[in-house]
């Protein structure tokens, strides 16, 4: 029979006490504000220096600890870290540097699980930080088909990571059902839809709203945390008046086609822990991108 090497056990004992202890700090008695913000065309591929260097001053103001960010056009890491610094994340995470890409920066070392490129629209990153699983996503904006497409995808990798504690979030173009209420009486947006149809791709689904997307990541189970403390209609994060003159006409169409397509979805032990959830979709937020942030507060108990 081996002998038991106490030599050992003494040696790794306070090592293993001290990294149960990290695992609890980061599990308990921790406040993190988490924030997602489409940046629309990484401010015009960054030649929008003063929407950029506004959008930074704002950000920092709002100290999130975790940031999702989509659209980083024309960002590489070392780009994202420069601006990331600024609002005092040290650590980040980008999907690619071609195309459309999403990213993640964080005050909190953060590990990369997986990039998944070929098989969505524009992509998906799976890192941890903090001791959640956070999936960055930018669904298709011209398909519902491909989204439901999509959503099965990160849906089974949600339950394949066995993590339960995740959180979802990002650009889902998407709607909804507990916005169905005021979504079936805006029929502007829905003649907006209908009239960008293709021969290819359609947005609504039968000629009505597609609520099967949103649906696949609320069965996972994944809790849309922006209804407990946002009525609907302020819940909107799209579009902004920077659209007026090229995708919009004017502030009244502004309105009129307002919708919600960006959420954050967290695992329902997650969502026990949410004290409020901040879609900033008044003020100067208005100026800085056509879609609007949302930032969420967790405290987790100690």
């Amino acid at each position: 029979m081996k002998r038991i090497n106490w030599i050992q056990i003494i040696i790794l004992f306070p090592i293993v006490i001290m990294g149960f202890s990290h695992t609890i700090t980061k599990e308990s008695g921790t406040k993190i504000n988490v924030m997602t913000y489409n940046i629309w065309n990484g401010f015009d591929w960054g030649n929008d220096t003063i929407r950029k260097k506004d959008c930074i001053r704002w950000i920092q103001s709002k100290n999130p600890d975790v940031l999702a960010l989509q659209e980083l056009c024309g960002y590489d890491e070392e780009k994202l870290k420069a601006d990331a610094t600024k609002w005092g994340h040290n650590y980040v995470k980008i999907l690619k540097t071609e195309g459309y890409p999403v990213g993640l920066t964080s005050r909190e070392p953060i590990i990369t699980k997986k990039r998944v490129i070929n098989e969505l629209w524009h992509g998906l990153l799976h890192c941890e930080t903090y001791g959640i699983d956070f999936f960055v996503v930018h669904l298709s904006p011209a398909d519902c088909d491909y989204r439901l497409k999509e959503a099965n995808i990160i849906a089974k990798m949600v339950k394949d990571s066995i993590n339960d504690r995740y959180i979802i979030l990002g650009d889902f173009n998407a709607h909804s059902p507990f916005d169905e209420e005021l979504l079936k009486h805006n029929q502007s947006l829905k003649k907006k839809y209908s009239d960008n149809k293709s021969d290819k791709y359609a947005n609504l689904k039968l000629g009505e709203f597609d609520y099967s997307v949103v649906s696949r990541f609320i069965a996972l189970p994944a809790i849309d945390i922006s209804t407990k403390f946002i009525d609907i209609e302020d819940r909107y994060t799209y579009p902004s008046p920077v659209l007026i003159g090229s995708y919009r006409k004017t502030m009244n169409e502004v309105i009129k086609t307002r919708e919600r397509i960006d959420y954050i979805f967290t695992s329902p032990m997650i969502s026990q822990s949410c004290t409020n959830v901040t879609i900033y979709n008044k003020g100067e937020a208005e100026t800085f991108s056509d879609h609007y942030p949302i930032m969420a507060e967790f405290k987790f108990k100690k």
